[in-house]
């Protein structure tokens, strides 16, 4: 099932993503630095949740708390806990 997540503190303003049987799919990040995005919708797909977060989560963007790889990685987990 596609999800969307509002981002904060980053140019995206929005990152949509399928989440099955604790696997990545389909990330599209929407505003923000597309070729950026593009190579981390490509990396992270097929990948499990739980790598995705352990590998993206307190990533920064020059002087922001967050970036869009955190902000993904922030998405993700509330997922898991939604299913939770």
């Amino acid at each position: 099932m596609k999800q969307v997540y509002k981002p904060q503190g980053i140019c995206a303003n929005a990152i949509e993503f399928e989440l099955e049987n604790g696997i990545v799919h389909n990330v599209c990040f929407y505003g923000g630095c597309p070729g950026n995005h593009l190579g981390i919708e490509r990396l992270v797909e097929g990948m499990k949740a739980e790598e995705v977060i352990d590998r993206l989560s307190g990533v920064t963007c020059g002087p922001r708390a967050s970036s869009c790889p955190d902000q993904l990685a922030q998405a993700l987990k509330k997922a898991m806990d939604q299913k939770a």
